[in-house]
């Protein structure tokens, strides 16, 4: 009788292992992979914190204009000039994160803070990636009295604020250049802010300032007109595009500054839909007819990542504090 249940309890314990097995030790089906987002479906909006015709428009107009047909849909430019970049930047940081809404933002949005313009936060943006880096310029017109550098920084110099300086807004990187330049020379300029480098540089074909601190990209035009000069580039080496113009090093004067551009969409929109934007806007970047159109309009691309160029932002952002501190543009505060 004992054996018999000892035989049972087997059978009981062999059945129950094969009811576990069949259970849970076999392969589990294939989890179903998530479908990639039908993105995009419409038209997408590039705001662009400056006036038409400046070098942040006509580098996004660029890249809009490659980017639609690898996104399938319109990419469509909409400036929003104005606070040195803030009317802008909080348009794109507020929009609704979709993907539908890319801000093509610059140098100050990690600037203006430390002014005071609270609105402006680079962390309240996703980072796509960085497209370009310029360097300031002095430019003046070109029957202007000054034949060099030199010789326009003696004139300053010797006339304290008679020289009127175009920017494109208080406290915006082309504001600071100048700034920086009064700092290093001991010149004092009447700095005249606009909506934009293109209203700074209208401003100065028309004779209502003396000079613009801008990048070379921003004059390239007027320029080889005939209408404008350059007295030299704020950077280590000449632009590519202006071989002829002497850097500031060059003439004995050691300011280096200058801007970049790059691409972000507001925070909380998908990783999906933020490398689909990547891959479209980087493969219009190194598209051949987009580097010769950003060559032939002076503007020096310089890709970044997503994640590098967030460690550059966040670099640049304590560096300015610094400057700003420096050169005594709290007072600006709003």
């Amino acid at each position: 009788m004992k054996k018999t249940w000892a035989m049972v309890a087997m059978v009981l314990v062999v059945s129950l292992m094969l009811v576990v097995a069949g259970c849970g030790g076999g392969a589990k089906p294939a989890e179903k992979a998530p479908e990639a987002p039908k993105f995009p479906t419409k038209q997408i909006e590039i705001i662009v914190p400056a006036g038409a015709g400046g070098g942040t428009d006509m580098l996004a107009r660029a890249m809009a204009n490659k980017a639609k047909d690898l996104l399938g849909q319109p990419v469509v430019i909409v400036n929003k000039p104005g606070g040195s970049g803030t009317v802008g930047f909080t348009a794109g940081q507020t929009a609704k994160p979709d993907g539908y809404t890319v801000t093509m933002f610059f140098a100050e949005i990690v600037i203006v803070p430390h002014l005071g313009i609270a609105q402006a936060d680079h962390k309240l943006f996703v980072p796509i990636m960085r497209v370009n880096m310029d360097p300031a310029a002095i430019t003046v017109k070109a029957d202007a009295p000054w034949k060099t550098l030199k010789e326009f920084l003696d004139y300053a110099k010797a006339n304290p604020g008679k020289v009127r300086m175009g920017n494109s807004g208080p406290g915006s990187i082309w504001h600071l250049a100048a700034a920086t330049v009064e700092d290093k020379t001991g010149v004092k300029f009447n700095h005249v802010p606009y909506g934009g480098a293109a209203p700074a540089v209208t401003a100065l074909l028309g004779g209502a300032i003396e000079a613009v601190a801008v990048s070379p990209a921003e004059v390239g035009a007027q320029v080889a007109s005939g209408k404008l000069k350059i007295l030299g580039v704020m950077s280590d080496k000449r632009e590519k595009a202006f071989p002829e113009v002497k850097t500031f090093k060059e003439q004995g004067y050691e300011v280096v500054v200058g801007t970049w551009r790059g691409l972000g969409v507001p925070k909380g929109t998908p990783e999906p839909v933020v490398k689909i934007l990547h891959d479209a806007f980087k493969k219009a970047m190194d598209d051949p007819g987009f580097i010769a159109q950003a060559d032939k309009l002076g503007l020096g691309l310089a890709y970044l990542n997503a994640a590098d160029f967030t460690k550059f932002m966040d670099a640049d952002f304590a560096n300015y504090a610094k400057l700003v501190d420096k050169l005594g543009l709290k007072q600006q505060k709003k």
